[in-house]
């Protein structure tokens, strides 16, 4: 397993983004475990969760112009990533946009670098069900850019309504790749080194068994 992806579970455990338990979703799935990167909330926590995004993404070779961070959890994320990656030696623009527009000032949704004529990487918290993203991939091409890939911290790796994942889904729909930090793949591969609670495991395993998407 990469550095960037222990580094990141270490992260995840220590500010409880990641929970274990029994978690209604949205989709009114039980799930055991909840995954809630709002739980950073420190300088130092919020640099090393950008240097593990910029990690991934270097190692991933995308070509990209600008980062964008959707409202409101990617807005801070694209910022830091940003800064990350101009440690790195690569200095980019990020643009990330509002709820709602303004119509006074410099009016409009979008925020920050100009965005037209820009390859865009979305920059988000986690991929279930690709909403979020097939949103910011709308905003994105009605302003001109082109939005060719998105990364987000976690793949929980799940079949939506139709039964296929939301990753194949947004390749074929929408024609945008998808990088994530970790994987629900990975979560299980690093407890179940890390000497982890078996009856959690064992928990995440038979969920992924009903709802993961197909080996």
């Amino acid at each position: 397993m990469q550095t960037y992806k222990t580094t990141f579970f270490k992260l995840a455990l220590r500010c409880e983004v990641l929970r274990f338990g029994s978690f209604t979703l949205k989709s009114g799935r039980i799930s055991p475990y909840f995954f809630n990167l709002g739980r950073i909330a420190s300088g130092s926590a919020l640099r090393e969760l950008a240097h593990a995004y910029a990690d991934a993404i270097l190692e991933s070779g995308l070509q990209f112009d600008l980062l964008f961070g959707p409202a409101y959890k990617g807005i801070p994320l694209a910022a830091a990533v940003a800064c990350a990656l101009a440690e790195r030696g690569r200095d980019l623009p990020f643009a990330y946009n509002r709820k709602e527009a303004k119509d006074h000032g410099e009016g409009g949704v979008l925020v920050g670098a100009d965005v037209a004529g820009k390859r865009a990487l979305i920059v988000d918290d986690v991929l279930t069900a690709g909403t979020a993203l097939r949103e910011s991939h709308g905003l994105l091409t009605r302003a001109s850019a082109l939005p060719i890939a998105a990364i987000t911290a976690l793949d929980r790796q799940e079949i939506g309504p139709n039964g296929r994942g939301a990753v194949a889904e947004l390749t074929e729909n929408i024609n945008i790749s998808v990088i994530s930090l970790v994987t629900v793949q990975d979560l299980l591969q690093y407890l179940q080194s890390s000497g982890g609670d078996n009856a959690t495991i064992a928990a995440i395993q038979a969920y992924q068994a009903r709802y993961g998407v197909p080996a």
